[in-house]
């Protein structure tokens, strides 16, 4: 019979997982021993909790698969808090596995190190963190705690907790009983496709908005194939910026309610019958509607179930939801396919000082002469320049909203899938977690990464103006990429922007910084438009 160790980690593999991020601490580091001899997922070592959080998150997000973040008890599983936090929000299937005392350590009458009120302190946190836990302290147990916490982390889509303790690693156990696929109500998935597409072919404007679990359950391209039959116009959710990428369907852009271009906002505003699927129902989606959503003519499929007004259906799948509407599906509409949202113009390769929207400029010249590359963002300006971006896979957090994502998720994406991308992120996120980059070269990743630098936490300046503590110090992280084994670029104009780029897709051996020099004040039309409608919201609340 297998130990305990190989049969959560063959369990993993068996169910999708295709990598381990982790960090080794005294109470896990018989776990990890095991799982570098037994080599069943391959493991990658990063250099602080929250990169190794955040890097699982990423992976997770382009793959439609487990993801597994490792570490050990108290100090290291309380210090990957927010990362496990953002993707139970953003409903991200990371498995969390955390090394624990053994079965005798808490009983010696000593206080045990890492331990903060309880020794089960950790375990009541992460209860709040996940939507499923267990303690493997029981072998003959363990097997079936084990299936039944990875298998709801795959039906939920969001993070599971499993505790071993450092003692039973090689403990004896039975095999890992199968995955067991989630099984929907097909009746109520019937009924459900056919009072929509009724609602639907009685409308005068029916639109179909696609968010975040399109990509989570793996229906994205059934979702393409519908949006191709009905011919109806199609959106993304801010969240769900970069769904449908290179999918010939008749995408009108990113919804941004009063922050994103009018064209776009008719689409779901003006809509009579506005068909949601997997899209989260956040203020980031839609707080800057400015209420002009109707949601009570609304059809919202999430979280396992159809909402048509009204009416309730439990029980349903997103997939099989989508394969009831296309077996009935018919167009509907005239809505033409292949559409470009974004229309920019090219880069112009001067001395002017750069802006964010060059920079928009300059990517979509990039992947114009060379293709796209998958994208990660931070919080930030960064994320609304992205925006202007030409239509690209992206994972960014848009709603749980935290600032530290956009380089260790690149990583985690480039572990995950094995191409090359593109990571925007702000000078004060990458004083968060940029120097994850330091472990490129034991790995062989090359990513690229632009760095938004205008020495300030500027979008948080927008929204409060003035006060000093928003500025921060040149930090000169150019200069430092050749000490972590990469290269960097330091640019001030648009000219020089365009070199670099140019020059750091041409070298694939080791990471590329891009840090661009801007302007305080200068922030990107999406971001702007975004601030002067939570303004204009707020003055009207306050009015009221």
């Amino acid at each position: 019979m297998p130990g305990l160790a190989e049969a959560v980690l063959t369990a993993l593999k068996a169910r999708g997982a295709g990598e381990v991020f982790g960090i080794p601490g005294d109470f896990a580091l018989p776990f990890f021993k095991i799982m570098e001899s037994s080599a069943i997922l391959p493991l990658y070592t990063l250099s602080h909790e929250p990169g190794v959080g955040f890097a699982a998150d990423g992976a997770a997000r382009f793959t439609s698969r487990l993801s597994v973040a490792c570490v050990t008890y108290g100090a290291g599983a309380l210090n990957m808090i927010n990362p496990v936090a953002q993707a139970y929000a953003e409903k991200t299937p990371m498995v969390v596995i955390s090394g624990a005392p053994g079965a005798g350590e808490g009983s010696r009458g000593l206080l045990l190190h890492h331990q903060v009120k309880r020794l089960d302190s950790q375990w009541e946190i992460f209860k709040e963190l996940t939507c499923d836990q267990a303690r493997l302290d029981d072998p003959a147990t363990a097997p079936a705690q084990i299936a039944r916490v990875l298998d709801r982390c795959l039906h939920e889509s969001r993070p599971v907790y499993l505790e071993i303790p450092r003692d039973l690693v090689a403990a004896e156990v039975a095999p890992v009983p199968d995955y067991q696929p989630p099984q929907g109500h097909a009746e109520a998935a019937q009924s459900a496709a056919r009072e929509v597409l009724a609602r639907l072919k009685g409308a005068a404007r029916p639109a179909l908005m696609v968010g975040v679990e399109a990509r989570r359950y793996g229906v994205e391209e059934k979702i393409a194939e519908l949006a191709r039959v009905l011919k109806i116009p199609v959106t993304t959710s801010f969240m769900g910026r970069g769904l449908m990428a290179g999918k010939n369907i008749p995408l009108a852009g990113t919804y941004l309610g009063a922050a994103g271009k009018p064209e776009v906002s008719a689409v779901v505003e003006q809509s009579d019958c506005l068909l949601m699927l997997g899209v989260i129902l956040c203020d980031t989606n839609f707080g800057v509607s400015g209420g002009k959503v109707d949601m009570r003519h609304a059809i919202h499929a999430f979280d396992g179930q159809v909402r048509v007004g009204l009416h309730y259906y439990p029980e349903v799948l997103l997939g099989a939801f989508v394969d009831a509407l296309l077996k009935e599906a018919e167009a509907l509409g005239d809505a033409q396919s292949g559409l470009r949202p974004h229309e920019l113009g090219p880069l112009q390769a001067d001395d002017e000082m750069l802006h964010p929207m060059d920079i928009a400029r300059g990517i979509n010249d990039l992947f114009d002469r060379h293709g796209v590359m998958p994208m990660t963002s931070d919080m930030g300006d960064c994320l609304f320049t992205a925006m202007d971006i030409d239509n690209s896979e992206l994972a960014a957090p848009g709603y749980y909203a935290s600032m530290g994502f956009g380089v260790p998720g690149g990583l985690g994406v480039q572990a995950a899938t094995g191409r090359r991308p593109l990571i925007l992120v702000g000078d004060g996120a990458f004083q968060m977690t940029g120097w994850e980059l330091g472990n490129c070269r034991k790995y062989g990743w090359n990513p690229i990464v632009v760095l938004f630098n205008n020495a300030s936490w500027e979008m948080l300046r927008v929204f409060q103006p003035g006060p000093g503590y928003h500025d921060l110090p040149d930090w000169q992280f150019a200069n430092l990429a050749d000490g972590l084994g990469g290269r960097g670029h330091r640019v001030t104009t648009r000219a020089e922007l365009a070199a670099a780029l140019e020059a750091a897709h041409a070298d694939e051996s080791r990471f590329q910084l891009i840090e661009a020099m801007l302007p305080r004040g200068a922030i990107s039309d999406t971001l702007q438009r975004f601030v002067d409608a939570i303004r204009s919201l707020s003055a009207l609340a306050q009015d009221g």
